[in-house]
């Protein structure tokens, strides 16, 4: 499978995965292994070393050897986003930033305009901004305009293991945004979801519901594994067209096929 870029950074997995939610922190150390994956997200407002809730998590963080993403989940305003990527930046000593503004707390759904506000905002400031938004084309087209190398469009609102409920929207922003490193963040639930964007030619997938509130975090991490592969491979492969009518996958009744061949 060929590498995931994310700002001239080769990675050899295309699951990025999340680090709350699990039983226990080994459990989570356990299932990020089975994951493969080489980019763990993390909140400073859950995992701040400097605090003693977060000292522990933040050890095993630490062991994994991953590209750290803090995100700036639950912030509303991009001032707050902007601050809080600020801190995130020195003390996790890094520059790539998942970049969260939430506008409504029914659905989790992004506010555009501070989402666009703070993505540039960021990006001024020397942020690799990867942000978080709706599977809206043309906000994803205004971050990309942004400098927003990597945009991560929903699946489906956040936790909610809806799979991909417009797949013709995440389609849409594939074949416009065709330079663009897009990855699937959220509402990702089974491993078949993962498959499916993949199949579109999508970067990667992002997800942590899904394999932390599994019955079996660390197999399900496998599993969402093997499918991410998956579904890379047969976008490379290239999907056979659908079509309208039965069409027979077998030869001509009595026909070898090396005579099919020659009269071809």
């Amino acid at each position: 499978m060929s590498t995931l870029k994310i700002y001239g950074t080769e990675l050899n997995s295309r699951l990025l995965i999340g680090s709350a939610l699990y039983p226990s922190p080994q459990v989570m150390n356990d299932a990020v292994k089975a994951s493969g994956s080489e980019v763990i997200t993390l909140s400073l407002r859950r995992q701040n070393p400097s605090e003693q809730s977060g000292k522990k998590i933040w050890q095993y963080i630490q062991q994994m050897g991953c590209h750290l993403l803090p995100n700036t989940a639950g912030c509303k305003t991009s001032d707050e986003a902007f601050t809080l990527a600020q801190m995130s930046r020195e003390i996790f000593n890094t520059d790539w930033i998942k970049l969260e503004v939430i506008g409504d707390d029914y659905n989790l759904q992004p506010d555009p305009i501070e989402l666009l506000k703070a993505a540039d905002m960021l990006i001024k400031d020397g942020f690799k901004v990867l942000p978080y938004c709706t599977d809206d084309l043309v906000v994803c087209q205004r971050l990309y305009d942004l400098g927003c190398e990597v945009i991560m469009p929903w699946g489906s609102p956040i936790g909610t293991g809806l799979g991909l409920m417009n797949p013709y929207n995440l389609e849409a922003i594939r074949v416009r945004l065709p330079q663009a490193t897009l990855i699937v963040d959220a509402g990702i639930g089974r491993p078949s979801d993962a498959c499916q964007a993949m199949e579109m030619g999508y970067d990667g997938v992002l997800l942590n519901s899904a394999v932390a509130l599994a019955d079996n975090p660390v197999l399900m991490a496998g599993a969402f594994a093997r499918s991410i592969e998956a579904g890379s491979q047969a976008y490379l492969a290239g999907v056979m067209p659908q079509r309208q009518t039965a069409n027979p996958s077998t030869p001509t009744l009595g026909t070898p096929f090396w005579h099919q061949e020659t009269n071809t």
